[in-house]
């Protein structure tokens, strides 16, 4: 069965949540008022009304209370203020309590009922007197969450190595398992400075191409497989390019051995579908990469808004 829907982002969970837009005039960029399990918030529409198969998204789908009016902007505007008000108070409190946490964000559910506060540490975190210190204060149900290192570069943003908007902060809605294997397959440098972002975990955007790497992968040779040309000279895989899908081959002309390029369809050989790429790195390097692999696997996520 088909249902109409919206999606509804929130500033600090960057997950996308559907909602019902009902007979509401919606569009994309509107700031809408919605009930989650935290309360009334206050979210942004990432797109016009779809439709969308019922089984697609998590029942029951809530209707959406109304267009976020004026007033509801000044409010919203009113809470981003006293959250950075509560952002310095809950710093000088853990700097009462000697606590060794790493304040990330503050952030109040629209309507006020409740204050969180994301933090990151090494191991867990007793907090209880701070919350209830918190709670003194704020006269209100306060919320530690502690998170990971990809979460928090989500929350704060930033600039990668490509230049552009950090793609977890702009528009990424959950984290991917991200594996050497896919640097390996893109035959990128396995230097672990130059395949790990902004956090420090392996860069989520090798996930983005990695199935079209696979493919073109599986059409190519490796380098050091023997091929023959279609003109019948056999020769040895210097190296390849995999998007141009072009493959350069040191084949004896004249007695004399020659570097020559050739489309991958000018060639003959045995495809090796489950081949394992030379690993140009050093035993320290692989350690860095499969402790960062090891620890992106288990990397804690922003909690269900």
């Amino acid at each position: 069965m088909m249902i109409r829907v919206i999606g509804v982002r929130f500033r600090t969970a960057g997950k996308i949540y559907y909602f019902d837009p009902g007979k509401l005039d919606i569009r994309k960029n509107d700031h809408v008022i919605v009930e989650t399990a935290r309360g009334i918030e206050y979210g942004t529409v990432v797109g016009d009304p779809m439709e969308t198969q019922e089984d697609k998204v998590v029942q029951p789908l809530k209707a959406v209370l109304r267009v976020a009016t004026p007033k509801d902007d000044e409010q919203e505007a009113a809470n981003k203020q006293k959250e950075k008000e509560a952002f310095q108070i809950c710093l000088e409190k853990i700097r009462k309590h000697n606590l060794q946490m790493k304040l990330i964000d503050a952030e109040y559910t629209f309507d006020n009922n409740k204050v969180l506060f994301y933090f990151t540490a090494d191991g867990r975190i007793d907090f209880r007197e701070l919350v209830k210190d918190l709670a003194s204060v704020f006269k209100t149900r306060i919320e530690l969450r502690q998170i990971g290192v990809r979460d928090e570069t989500k929350i704060l943003g930033g600039i990668g190595i490509c230049g552009r908007p950090l793609c977890c902060h702009s528009y990424l809605s959950e984290f991917a398992p991200v594996s050497i294997k896919m640097a390996k397959e893109q035959n990128l440098s396995l230097n672990p400075t130059k395949i790990s972002g902004v956090c420090g975990r392996l860069m989520c955007c090798l996930k983005n191409e990695e199935e079209i790497y696979e493919e073109l992968n599986r059409r190519l040779p490796s380098v050091g497989d023997l091929v023959t040309t279609e003109d019948g000279l056999k020769g040895e895989v210097h190296s390849v390019n995999v998007l141009r899908q072009l493959v350069k081959v040191i084949v004896d002309v004249d007695d004399e051995k020659e570097i020559q390029e050739y489309k991958v369809e000018q060639l003959r050989f045995k495809r090796k579908h489950n081949k394992n790429r030379k690993m140009d790195v050093s035993e320290a390097e692989l350690k860095e990469l499969e402790k960062m692999e090891k620890q992106d696997s288990s990397a804690s996520k922003l909690d269900e808004n």
